[in-house]
């Protein structure tokens, strides 16, 4: 990390908020929303961030200039028996501990949320959080009428003390603002850790394995099980400043391989055109997208998967 940019100020004010929620709570939508960046990938299928994405931002209000860090950490689900389920669930909460403040997103158009999210606010109640505040964000809330929301607001508080209640569509920018203006008066003072500029620290080859996995869900939908993977095996800076990655996308049987390829390759051929495009978006710089297919049954299993992205092998 380059410390020259870093503010030293102690007029100014940074900690790490925890963004916490169900899967498909819109977590990563809002957190990109408030970056003012795409810095996590989005996706209508369920459980799709599985490390630790950080998105940082400067907000200055009222005279209050701070540096917050957002953790979009995985969403929160009632895990089976799958390791790396329970790797990413343990990542979740073990983000909860390590934050300054915790920013709880529920799904307000649910039929049932209260319903829905009961195993989190129950984990809430067991972790030791000290003095760390919990603030509840109600997600989507152009979805639902304005007395549903009312009740819903209600019913939340009274099953855990919200230090504060918002009411956002992350999706429309609506009401975003506010969160980052709560914030900028409630985080501890001190000096920037980050530099100004910086948004993320995500390695440069995850994120564009991310952006891959990311296309990969929005093509194939349902076709494709959970279990995909994608790595960046190679990445090259070509002399024209442009850069050549070559990615693999895991899948766990044979019969996921033409799935995957589509016909004639057709389908693999978009997911890497439009792999391509948002890279160059993110990065500002050409790029040359090559993708393959391989079978890995037991991928989730292999260690070096949960070292790239910062779970623990070891849950059991």
């Amino acid at each position: 990390m380059d410390s020259t940019n870093i503010t030293p100020s102690s007029d100014t004010q940074f900690g790490f908020v925890s963004v916490i929620g169900a899967p498909n709570a819109g977590k990563s939508t809002l957190m990109n929303q408030m970056v003012g960046a795409k810095i996590s990938i989005v996706s209508p299928k369920a459980q799709t961030t599985r490390t630790r994405v950080l998105g940082i931002v400067v907000h200055e209000h009222d005279g209050h200039k701070t540096q917050i860090a957002f953790v979009d950490t995985p969403g929160i689900f009632k895990a089976q028996k799958r390791r790396l389920d329970k790797a990413i669930v343990a990542a979740a909460w073990e983000g909860v501990v390590d934050s300054d403040a915790i920013l709880y997103i529920v799904d307000a158009s649910l039929k049932n949320p209260l319903a829905h999210n009961q195993d989190i606010l129950t984990g809430l109640k067991s972790q030791q959080l000290g003095k760390k505040k919990v603030t509840l964000v109600l997600n989507k809330v152009d979805l639902i009428k304005p007395e549903k929301l009312l009740k819903l607001t209600a019913a939340f508080n009274n099953e855990f003390d919200f230090e504060a209640t918002f009411m956002v569509s992350a999706e429309k920018n609506r009401g975003v603002g506010d969160i980052l203006n709560y914030y900028t008066k409630r985080l501890p003072a001190g000096p920037f850790m980050y530099p100004e500029d910086e948004l993320t620290d995500m390695p440069a080859r995850l994120m564009a394995a991310e952006i891959t996995r990311e296309q990969v869900f929005r093509k194939l939908h349902d076709e494709l099980p959970y279990n995909m993977a994608v790595d960046t095996e190679a990445w090259d800076e070509r002399a024209d400043g442009s850069i050549e990655v070559h990615q693999v996308i895991y899948v766990t049987r044979e019969a996921h391989k033409p799935i995957v390829l589509g016909k004639g390759g057709q389908k693999i051929k978009a997911m890497g055109m439009a792999a391509r495009q948002e890279m160059e978006k993110i990065f500002e710089r050409p790029f040359h997208v090559k993708l393959f297919v391989k079978v890995r049954e037991q991928w989730d299993e292999d260690p070096e998967h949960y070292r790239i992205w910062g779970l623990d092998p070891h849950q059991n």
